[in-house]
């Protein structure tokens, strides 16, 4: 299943190439992982917290979102799916996913691209914030394909750390890779190419490895990677009962061939309003938590959702407590305690979640 050319996880081998090397690692309590982050003590990409199968009430608001949202997702991908063709007719289009949260999207996009008849290749490698993207899984790539066919794919933006993470690592053009990021949804401002800017539920940003190949987050500790390694994962096959990967891509997967895809012509003209107002947004709930640590801000609903999944928030906000996109949200406040507040309705996010200080912020 595993070798040094990657494997595929849950999905279909044809699917997708996960870049990235299979590791055991005892989790790390999510309690003492937050508090090892903030003292600075550990960086988060060395340690994993546990993942637990969700409840059958937490799945069944995932199915709910699926329902509602699936069309508008398959439209989206549609519509960046005619645009990657568009690009460089008539040559291969090579898809790297960012794991994990860009893997199911980049199975989306490349099942339509084959669908219309055209050549496509899925990678999903690991990029981690403050330390860059696995260099080695980019020379392996670049030793398969021409690298200006290559296109960086996520599921969204929250505030763009990752987007900016990728434009740094990628800023000297190592072996040719541009810094392309293309997104479904980018309330940020920070992708190049997006189907949309509003922040609406993707329902598979509500699940963590049952939906993304039963893989882990992308894990880089000194005691697992070595010179030459892809950046590590744990893959989770006791969740294999609870597994939607698949079928979260077989539901979307035809939607998409047969939508008719919208133009999309890039985010030249809304990116700098949309980064004022994250960055607006960013000060202002910065100077309300007390802190100026902008890693404790998570906006967007699925950046909010990741942290109240795995990490300890302090709050959550939302701007609408009877919108559906954040139902799932209110569940988990509930199930945790945390309380809720109200975000504004002139929000351009529909929910930020505030990670507890667990300390003196620097």
């Amino acid at each position: 299943m595993f070798s040094s050319r990657g494997f595929s996880g849950s999905y279909e081998p044809s699917d997708v190439t996960f870049l990235l090397k299979p590791v055991s690692i005892a989790a790390t309590a999510i309690d003492i992982k937050e508090a090892a982050i903030q003292s600075g003590r550990r960086h988060y990409s060395e340690m994993i917290a546990p993942e637990a199968v969700p409840s059958a009430i937490y799945l069944d608001l995932y199915h709910a979102a699926l329902a509602r949202n699936g069309a508008r997702l398959a439209e989206d991908v549609a519509s960046l799916a005619a645009h990657l063709a568009q690009r460089r007719p008539g040559r291969e289009v090579v898809i790297v996913s960012l794991a994990r949260a860009g893997t199911p999207i980049g199975v989306l996009l490349t099942r339509t691209l084959r669908a219309w008849g055209h050549v496509a290749h899925h990678y999903s490698i690991s990029i981690i914030r403050d330390r860059g993207i696995d260099q080695v899984a980019l020379r392996h790539i670049a030793e398969l394909h021409d690298t200006a066919d290559v296109v960086f794919v996520d599921g969204w933006t929250g505030k763009g750390a990752i987007a900016g993470e990728l434009r740094a690592a990628l800023a000297d053009r190592p072996f040719g890779f541009a810094p392309e990021l293309v997104v479904v949804a980018d309330p940020a401002g920070q992708a190049d190419i997006a189907a949309t800017a509003d922040d609406y539920l993707i329902a598979s940003g509500l699940l963590n490895g049952v939906v993304s190949g039963l893989v882990s987050r992308s894990i880089l500790n000194a005691d697992v990677v070595g010179p030459g390694d892809f950046h590590a994962c744990v893959t989770y096959p006791e969740h294999a009962a609870a597994d939607m990967s698949r079928a979260f891509v077989d539901t979307i997967a035809p939607l998409a061939a047969a939508a008719a895809p919208r133009p999309i012509d890039g985010q030249d003209g809304r990116q700098a309003e949309l980064r004022a107002t994250c960055d607006a947004m960013l000060e202002e709930l910065l100077e309300r938590s007390g802190t100026r640590d902008r890693n404790r801000i998570k906006p967007g609903i699925a950046e909010a959702t990741r942290a109240l999944l795995r990490r300890m928030p302090e709050r959550l906000l939302v701007r609408d407590g009877n919108d559906a996109d954040v139902a799932h949200l209110l569940h988990l406040a509930t199930e945790h305690a945390i309380p809720v507040e109200p975000l504004g309705e002139a929000s351009h996010y529909r929910a930020v979640a505030i990670i507890r200080s667990l300390g003196d912020d620097v």
